[in-house]
């Protein structure tokens, strides 16, 4: 038989950009923001990554109204933050309907499009080529 949960309601959104996918729950709470199990604190060093993952509560003023549950995978730490963000802000657009209009203006629904470039052969890198010499 299974066992009835006595969990808050619980917004998801899942946020991309570059080689990052972050699965986002927003759950009414105090506003602790734990990401892969850690505090926020302790998964992001820089103070600009934590600014970053805010944003979106801070604009809509919901800081203190959710607490923020996020699985992220790949790419580097400011690509997780970005995604975090971005899957932030779909979770609030889906928890309620009126942060579009400030979320859409401050650009964290649209997804980043900006990816690595891949390495062409014949090159060292994607658009280093070998040094040239006439003779």
């Amino acid at each position: 038989m299974a066992k009835a949960k006595s969990e808050k309601i619980a917004f998801c959104g899942t946020g991309r950009r570059k080689k990052s996918i972050a699965r986002v729950r927003l759950v009414e709470g105090s506003g602790v923001i734990t990401i892969n199990g850690k505090d926020i604190n302790e998964y992001f060093g820089t103070e600009t990554l934590k600014v970053i993952v805010k944003q979106p509560l801070t604009v809509t003023n919901t800081l203190a109204k959710y607490d923020v549950i996020a699985t992220v995978t790949g790419g580097g730490f400011t690509g997780q933050a970005g995604a975090i963000r971005h899957g932030v802000a779909r979770a609030l657009n889906e928890a309620n309907s009126e942060f579009r209009p400030i979320l859409k203006s401050n650009g964290f629904l649209t997804r980043d499009p900006r990816m690595k470039e891949r390495k062409k052969y014949g090159l060292k890198k994607a658009r280093k080529a070998p040094q040239f010499s006439k003779r």
